[in-house]
């Protein structure tokens, strides 16, 4: 993992539409990159991964700021999946939530990463109400 820069910052729209179109989530969603970079901009808080100059990983939180935090496109290119990457975007996810003492955090996982989140304190919720959720109390 320290090979890796992290930061904080939007990505350029060509960088995100490149990585994000590994997923193949575009297929559904066909959105331009444009829209795509307009969907990261609106963040509440995003954090970028870095292998020199290429956007290599990416995750960000829709929040109100105070009571509840989303994670969306929490996503690490194929190339460098299996090295903690996706655990280190998350942590900074979480503490950037935790900080500001947001005590709800969730997120829909994709197919197949059920457990990658559970590993990561994350409990499935029940099947009549799907999605995950990660909940703190205050000064826990």
């Amino acid at each position: 993992m320290s090979d890796f820069q992290i930061n904080f910052e939007i990505p350029s729209a060509k960088e995100y539409a490149h990585l994000f179109e590994t997923t193949g989530w575009n297929q559904v969603y066909q959105a331009s990159q444009d829209a795509l970079h307009q969907a990261i901009t609106n963040s509440w808080q995003a954090v970028c991964a870095y292998d020199d100059k290429q956007l290599i990983g990416f995750g960000r939180v829709v929040s109100d700021g105070v009571l509840y935090a989303m994670i969306y496109d929490l996503i690490v290119h194929p190339d460098y999946r299996n090295r903690g990457l996706g655990t280190e975007l998350l942590k900074n996810l979480l503490n950037a939530c935790e900080a500001a003492n947001i005590r709800s955090i969730q997120l829909f996982s994709a197919k197949g990463k059920v457990v990658f989140y559970e590993q990561r304190g994350f409990v499935a919720r029940p099947a009549d109400a799907p999605g995950m959720v990660y909940e703190k109390t205050l000064n826990q």
